[in-house]
């Protein structure tokens, strides 16, 4: 389980993200003053930093408690100018959210920061694909691929709508240096129309694939 620290002066507003974040599934430690930060600053593994604390702007402490660990910071604030976006991330913030905000928003921001370099996701109706883990899954159930239905399978969601020649996919996914029939294109779309059915590939005649874009 992630840590978050939210340091927020606003009671109303502190009360919010808690209740956001930890109906989410994040542990949070929320303070009002910066002198309360030090000590919660290395739990945490992202903090949420408003601006406008009582003792003044914290950016004037981040430099301070980022030598204590290097975590990601997303400063939430009303401060909406250019230059104090500008500010606010060459002092070492990783994102800038201005008041008003969407919770929704702000939380997509925070998972995305504490997401693992490397680590993308394609999603195509039920079907989600785990690039780092090259695992496919439907229906929240892992799928067994062999490693060209699987390099198949992400060229085509990666590339909705697109119409594919045979002799293109086998060049992407087979390669130049190992060239088989065309036929083997047909074989392993079968293959995948079986193993996902949600899967809307069209056939062009005498041409090859396209699958069409999702709706959901």
């Amino acid at each position: 389980m992630k840590t978050l620290l939210i340091i927020e002066d606003d009671l109303l507003l502190g009360e919010g993200l808690l209740s956001l974040f930890e109906s989410n599934g994040y542990r949070c430690n929320w303070v009002q003053e910066s002198t309360e930060v030090e000590e919660y600053w290395y739990q945490a593994d992202l903090v949420i930093l408003d601006r406008q604390l009582s003792d003044g702007d914290s950016l004037r402490h981040l430099a301070t408690w980022s030598l204590l660990k290097a975590i990601p910071v997303i400063v939430l604030t009303a401060k909406v100018e250019t230059e104090q976006k500008v500010e606010g991330l060459l002092a070492g913030a990783k994102d800038y959210v201005t008041k008003p905000f969407v919770y929704e928003e702000l939380l997509a921001r925070v998972i995305s920061q504490l997401r693992p370099l490397g680590e993308v996701t394609l999603k195509y109706a039920s079907i989600e694909i785990h690039l780092s883990r090259r695992e496919a899954q439907y229906e929240n159930k892992v799928v067994q691929l062999k490693p060209k239905e699987f390099q198949l399978l992400v060229l085509l969601i990666q590339n909705q709508g697109r119409v594919f020649h045979r002799d293109e996919l086998l060049n992407k996914v087979w390669g130049y240096q190992a060239f088989p029939s065309t036929r083997t294109i047909d074989n392993h779309i079968l293959r995948l129309r079986t193993k996902f059915p949600v899967l809307n590939i069209e056939t062009h005649r005498g041409v090859g694939y396209r699958l069409l874009e999702s709706l959901s």
